[in-house]
């Protein structure tokens, strides 16, 4: 089954213009259509997102993304239950080794609540209780997801800050149990994001190809 970004926004790894050169977002059919170096639809509908280390970021970072994400901010009470579930593999991977693939993400803020991480071989994950919690805690899903294996990977989050993220891979199953959410997130609006988005800051000496590339062979996102 084709995986749809068409109506989601993706943040890519190309500047605005010649004279902006901050990251380009764009929705997702438009990114096929003019962007296929870097968002692809193969022959089996999945799609290939790839982010070159070196390339156009947002104002706030020296790192390069190329992610997709939901283009309406949401509330916790808005739903019962909301839901991101992506199927993909990662097939190429910066040099750091260290890339994110899924987020829940707090708008105007540059720190989400949820980040996993594929890190050296592994699928971790940072979870901020609070707000105006600085550092995350760590924590590990699953300990070995080589380059180039399929993986699955969820996150939830009910009305009441509930949280959980769980992962799969080659008949290995991982959870970070539950995560709650403080009152402190209650006024916030947030939304999901996936794909691949590099751990790393570019500078004039990142090799032109470094970089990080992963194929998404489903994604669903409810929210009911």
């Amino acid at each position: 089954m084709a995986v749809i970004i068409d109506t989601l926004t993706l943040s890519t790894p190309v500047p605005t213009s010649a004279s902006n050169p901050v990251a380009l977002e764009l929705t997702g059919a438009q990114a096929l259509a003019q962007l296929p170096h870097v968002v692809t639809r193969l022959a089996d509908g999945s799609i290939r997102l790839t982010a070159p280390t070196r390339g156009a970021s947002s104002k706030s970072t020296r790192r390069t993304r190329c992610e997709w994400k939901e283009p309406v901010y949401w509330t916790l009470a808005s739903a019962d239950l909301h839901r991101s579930q992506q199927h993909l593999r990662l097939t190429r991977v910066n040099a750091a080794q260290k890339v994110v693939v899924a987020q829940l993400h707090v708008k105007d803020d540059d720190s989400p609540v949820i980040k996993v991480f594929w890190n050296k071989g592994k699928l971790t994950l940072g979870f901020r209780e609070d707000y105006n919690q600085v550092t995350p805690a760590g924590s590990t899903l699953l300990s070995n997801v080589p380059l180039n294996a399929a993986f699955a990977v969820t996150l939830t989050v009910t009305a009441a800050g509930l949280a959980s993220v769980t992962a799969s891979c080659n008949g290995q199953k991982g959870s970070s149990g539950d995560l709650q959410m403080d009152d402190s997130w209650n006024p916030h609006r947030f939304n999901f994001h996936g794909g691949v988005y590099n751990q790393v800051d570019y500078s004039d000496a990142t090799p032109p190809d470094d970089g990080s590339e992963c194929i998404i062979s489903l994604l669903r996102l409810s929210h009911a």
